[in-house]
This record gives C-alpha cells, structure tokens and sequence, in this order.
C-alpha cells in the first residue's frame, strides 16, 4: 500500500458505541407497532446497514412489514436514546487529537444522525463538513458506493485508503472498494468471534482498541 492519504471511519459502533441504543430503538418501535420478536439477536444481523435496507432484512427474519409513513418513528426513538445515553468508544478522543493523516466519516446512517451523534459525543471538530453517507449514493454497504464517493469527495485514490469498520458489510464494501480494512471489536455491541467473522470478510487486522488501531495504521505507513 503506496503513499496512503486518507482514513475513512464507520460511525456506529467504530467513533461511537452506538449499536446497544440502536437495538433499543428497534425493539421498541416495532413493539409500539404491534409487532414483536424483534430482538437484539435480529439487529445485530442488521448491522452495517442503512435504515431502509434494515426494514427489510427484519421483514426477511421476522415476518414484520414496518408500516412505511412510521420511517421517522424509528429515528425519534434513536434521537432519543442517543442524547441522553451515547458515548464515544473508549480512548477515541485521544487517538484523534494524535492522529495527523486526513480522515473522513462513511456511514450508513442519515446525515442528520451523523451529526447528532458526533455532536452529542464532542467528536464533530474531528472531522468538519468531511462526512459522508449512504443517502448520498445509489446501494449501501456492502456495496462500495459510500467508500468510493468518500475517495472521491476527499481527492483520494481509493488504492491509498484505509477503512475502519465493526461490521462485515461494512469490510466487505471496503474490500470491494478496493481499501484496506481495519476491523474494529472495541464496541458495546462486539461479541465472541466477531474479529475472525471481520477477518473472513477481508479485514486486513483486527483490532481491540484505538492502540491497536493505531499500531496498525502505522504499519501500513499512516501516522497516528
């Protein structure tokens, strides 16, 4: 990997430990919804994914249609959760204010969720208007479409990138984007081999924290 330029982080579960809240969420809506039987073992299928394809895959393991004009219910109840509950992960502020490479965010959630968590977790100076989401393009992950307009809004070539993702849609976008990616298992939501599930979908190391993340970035020639 020649002269890289530019880490792209995940948002949910990676800058924040958002995952446990969201599956909160979930659960409670579709139950406001009479709809049960939409646990956290069902979310966490799910995660990577943006909110409309989320719907889907419930609908696929459940058997629930989630009524379509209640969409905004689901990130009323997040919204909820995420100002009074959501943290970064653990040791993140640090390793940001050390890390001198360019950086970007590439999420598959809305944009306004974006902002909301980074800006009720003190992250968003990290990061300024380099945000990016998979609304702003045609597939969400595991496609490549969000890393790729990432690359490109951020003058990168794709080949000197690296991604930081807990998800396999996540790492399986990165990889077919033509990145490197770092899995990350330092979430609230990581469990028991969730680092070889990462390395099975392409993730090029596996890491437990933001020491580790940065040991690696400085591996592939990034400083951190």
């Amino acid at each position: 990997m020649a002269a890289p330029q530019l880490i792209i982080f995940d948002c949910d579960g990676v800058l924040v430990d958002s995952e446990p809240l969201a599956a909160i969420a979930y659960e409670r809506v579709y139950e406001k919804h009479g709809m049960s039987g939409v646990t956290a073992d069902v979310i966490a299928q799910c995660i990577g994914m943006k909110q409309a394809d989320i719907i889907v895959r419930i609908k696929e393991l459940t058997g629930h249609q989630f009524p379509a004009d209640a969409d905004d219910d689901i990130w009323a109840e997040t919204k909820a959760l995420f100002t009074e509950q959501l943290t970064q992960t653990r040791d993140l502020a640090a390793f940001l204010s050390s890390l001198k490479a360019k950086r970007c965010v590439a999420s598959s959630s809305s944009l306004e969720r974006i902002h909301h968590s980074l800006d009720v977790t003190g992250l968003a100076p990290f990061f300024g208007d380099a945000i990016f989401s998979s609304s702003m393009v045609k597939r969400g992950k595991p496609a490549p479409d969000i890393f790729l307009f990432a690359a490109e809004k951020m003058d990168a070539d794709p080949a000197n990138c690296v991604v930081i993702e807990d998800s396999p849609f996540g790492v399986e976008g990165a990889v077919a984007a033509g990145m490197a990616a770092l899995g990350y298992t330092g979430g609230g939501h990581s469990y028991p081999g969730h680092g070889e599930v990462l390395s099975a979908r392409g993730a090029t190391a596996i890491c437990k924290d933001w020491i580790e993340v940065g040991n690696q970035l400085g591996r592939l020639g990034f400083t951190a």
